[in-house]
This record gives structure tokens, C-alpha cells and sequence, in this order.
């Protein structure tokens, strides 16, 4: 009799406990960050159409529609439709891969838009295991748009297996479905609670940068515009330039010293200057862009290798070196040389192997920058 007291007691106590925490998501459901505002104006989202920079067909409304589906979950004013479609034929916008000034501000006056997504696919591919990295920010709009928020993801089907494969996703719907939802997640998280960037260390210590030079110069007191250059792609994968550039933005915008101005405005302002980066970035040409910008640092490098691989059995690969440039005095101030393998330091099983270069990229990205600062 005490045995059978005691098994309906803890029964009871576990359904009770089931019962709050049910209720408490359906809460945390019911909540969305409505009135999250932008200055003085309620937060209104375009969505622009997601940037390809995989080098492979993608389903890019489909993703854009994910994006939207999810964004409205949250209970955030979106524009789309007609509306957008009529905006983007009016001023001829065709790059979505950022925005510049003169669109950013059409935006704002025009539309009432005072925020738009942006992303970019680095990798799709739907064959088991299938494979997925998105990059996603968050740019405010007017005359001087500011990057807000950035998160990326990369997934593989085979990224947690588990025992007898039970954990695999073979369906690359799902796999799609989870990295919006992550990216979406890390969005809600800055629009309802921090407001601030979020970062989640690792501790790779084999990822860390092979050579590292760095002279003191950040003055704490101090707010640094920094300028982040494509990358010259020396690589066989296309796009690499471009992929990797994206990562510095991402991780230095998490640092309290630097403004990183949107690439948007930097690849118009090259554009303007009829810049052509044959073989990287002169001096003559960096000392351009650091006024026409008013930066005071410019990142820039060279990308060796970024590759992922199809299928089961293979390893991702990520070389770069990087440099950054201070107006001040016109020298070099950090610079640092990174590779690493998918499968380094593994032994047993493919624990811990890494099987995309967008999950590799992000932390041997946010380690260079981390060494970057410490003076």
C-alpha cells in the first residue's frame, strides 16, 4: 500500500510539473515581441529575396517563404507580395545581397520599410545526407543603415547520427525547416530579450589561427568603422570571397569597439570607384575606400580553400589569411593565417567532425577575431 501512495504521489507530481511547463510555452507562444520598435516606429520587416552564393540551384522563393511564414509566427509586420515586387522594379534593386544607402533610405521614406532581412544560401544540397548553410542579418533602413542583427547555420543530415542512425535526417524539407527555424530563433531572442548579439563559444582550440600577428591599437575608448572587403578567391569554390567576408562581418559586429558598415554600401561605393580587385587590394586603392567610406579599419584577404563535400564520406576545408588596415598611419595592424580540416583531432567514430565549412568557417572566424582584440 505505501509502495502504490508513493507511485500515484510522484505520477501526480510529474503530471503536474508536465502540466506548468506546457503552459508556460504556450505563454512564451503567445507573447511575440510586437512592439519592438526601431527609434520611435513599430519594427516593419521587408524580406528580400535570399541571395544564391552556392554555385548550385536552390529553391529561393521557397526559402524566402520559410523565412516570411515564421517571421509572421512571431507576429512581426512583414511586407511582401506586390508591394515589394512594385518597390524593387521602381528603383531597379537587384543585388539582395545587401543594401545600399540610397535604397535603404527609399525604403524607409517610400514604404514605411525600417528594417530588411537579408540572407544567403552557402550551401544546399538535397542528396542524403542532405545539406544546408544559411547567413542571415538584420539591416535598419534610412540614409546610414546599420547591420542590427546576424546569425549563420549549417547543417548535416549526419550531423548527430546517434545509435543505429536513428538521429539522421534524411529529409532535406526537415533539414531546411530546422535551419530557418535556428536562424529564426536567434532573431527572436535579440528582438524580445537582449536586443544585443548573442555569442556562443566553443573552445576549438584546432581551429585557432596557425600565425597570428598583431600590434596594440584599439583604444577602449574609442568606436572603430570598419570596412570588410570580399575576399580575393583563390579557392575552386566560387563565391568564397564573398562566403567568408560575411563571417568577419558577423563576428566583429559582435564586438562593443567596432561599427562594421553593411557590405551593401561597400560594394556600391566600389562600384562607384570602379575598383577591380584583380589580385587584392592595393594600397593606393585601400587609402579610396577608407575615405570614401570614413572608415578607420578595412578587413580584407584571400581565400585558399572553402570546400564542403556530397555525400557520406569526405571532409570540409577552410584556409584563408586576413589582414586588417588602419587609416591611421597606413599599416597593418593584425593579420592572421587560418586552415583546418573537418576531421581534425578525430578518432573515433566521427565524433566531433565537422561536415560543413559554414559550422567550421563561423568558429575558426570567431577565434581569429578573438585573438584580434587581445592586446
Amino acid at each position: 500500500m505505501i509502495f502504490s501512495i508513493n507511485f500515484f504521489s510522484k505520477l501526480a507530481f510529474i503530471l503536474l510539473i508536465s502540466i506548468f511547463c506546457l503552459s508556460e510555452c504556450v505563454l512564451v507562444k503567445k507573447n511575440p515581441p510586437e512592439n519592438f520598435q526601431i527609434g520611435k516606429q513599430e519594427l516593419r520587416i521587408a524580406v528580400l529575396p535570399a541571395e544564391n552564393l552556392s554555385g548550385t540551384p536552390v529553391p529561393l522563393k521557397k526559402i524566402k517563404a520559410s523565412i516570411i511564414e515564421k517571421l509572421k509566427g512571431q507576429g512581426l509586420s512583414v511586407l511582401e507580395g506586390d508591394e515589394l515586387d512594385k518597390f524593387m522594379a521602381l528603383y531597379r534593386v537587384r543585388y539582395t545581397g545587401g543594401i545600399d544607402a540610397a535604397t535603404a533610405e527609399a525604403f524607409k521614406k517610400e514604404i514605411g520599410v525600417n528594417a530588411v532581412l537579408i540572407t544567403s544560401v552557402e550551401l544546399y544540397n538535397e542528396t542524403t545526407p542532405s545539406k544546408v548553410a544559411l547567413i542571415s542579418r538584420l539591416v535598419s533602413t534610412g540614409g546610414n543603415p546599420v547591420i542590427l542583427w546576424m546569425d549563420s547555420v549549417g547543417l548535416s543530415g549526419d550531423d548527430s547520427p546517434g545509435i543505429l542512425n536513428t538521429g539522421l535526417i534524411e529529409d532535406y524539407n526537415l533539414l531546411l525547416d530546422k535551419a530557418i527555424e535556428s536562424l529564426n530563433a536567434s532573431l527572436r531572442r535579440y528582438l524580445s530579450e537582449s536586443r544585443g548579439m548573442l555569442s556562443t563559444k566553443k573552445n576549438r582550440k584546432f581551429l585557432a589561427p596557425k600565425i597570428s600577428y598583431n600590434i596594440s591599437f584599439i583604444n577602449p575608448d574609442k568606436k572603430y568603422a570598419v570596412a570588410v572587403i570580399p575576399f580575393f578567391n583563390d579557392s575552386t569554390r566560387k563565391n568564397s570571397g564573398e562566403i567568408i567576408m560575411l563571417h568577419f562581418v558577423m563576428q566583429m559586429m559582435k564586438l562593443k569597439n567596432f561599427d562594421v558598415i553593411e557590405p551593401g554600401v561597400i560594394r556600391q561605393e566600389l562600384l562607384k570607384m570602379r575598383i577591380i580587385m584583380d589580385a587584392g587590394i592595393s594600397l593606393s586603392d585601400a587609402d579610396l575606400i577608407l575615405n570614401g567610406l570614413n572608415a578607420d579599419l578595412m578587413l580584407s584577404g584571400r581565400v585558399m580553400g572553402y570546400d564542403d563535400y556530397i555525400g557520406s564520406f569526405g571532409k570540409t576545408k577552410v584556409d584563408f589569411s586576413v589582414q586588417l588596415l588602419n587609416k591611421e598611419g597606413k599599416k597593418v595592424v593584425w593579420a592572421s593565417k587560418s586552415y583546418s580540416e573537418g576531421d581534425d583531432r578525430v578518432f573515433l567514430f566521427d565524433w566531433g567532425k565537422i561536415n560543413t565549412a559554414n559550422a567550421m568557417a563561423s568558429e575558426m572566424v570567431r577565434i581569429a577575431v578573438d585573438s584580434m582584440v587581445k592586446q
